[in-house]
């Protein structure tokens, strides 16, 4: 699978990412160590603590890196939790978490195919 093609899969901004990122072979690069980011597992500690301060401050996190690596769709849906999130007094409304977790589980799964053992 090329990494345009991968972009295709995961509903992405390829040529948004690569102009951020300057080039392919950096883009590449980030977005192979994209599942070493700890954003979405601090995301599933604080929702299960129902801890509202680190909820926002993980999401957000995710949004910033999913954003500057054109994934479009797992952006989207990270938006879509902060905002909630963002007024900071209710905890995380769980149909938002469970888009926001297929869709990382998705992009996740289209990176372990193209990458196989090298993608974290």
């Amino acid at each position: 699978m090329t990494l345009k093609e991968c972009y295709d899969k995961l509903e992405g901004d390829y040529e948004g990412a690569c102009k951020r990122l300057i080039n392919e072979k950096l883009l590449l690069r980030f977005l192979q160590k994209f599942p070493e980011d700890p954003s979405m597992q601090l995301l599933r500690d604080a929702v299960n603590k129902d801890d509202i301060e680190n909820s926002f401050r993980s999401v957000h996190t995710l949004k910033g890196v999913s954003g500057n690596l054109g994934l479009t769709a797992l952006y989207n849906a990270a938006v879509n939790l902060t905002e909630q999130l963002r007024p900071r007094q209710e905890t995380a409304d769980m149909n938002l978490f469970q888009a926001l977790t297929c869709e990382y589980d998705r992009t996740i799964s289209v990176l372990h195919e193209m990458y196989g053992d090298q993608a974290q």
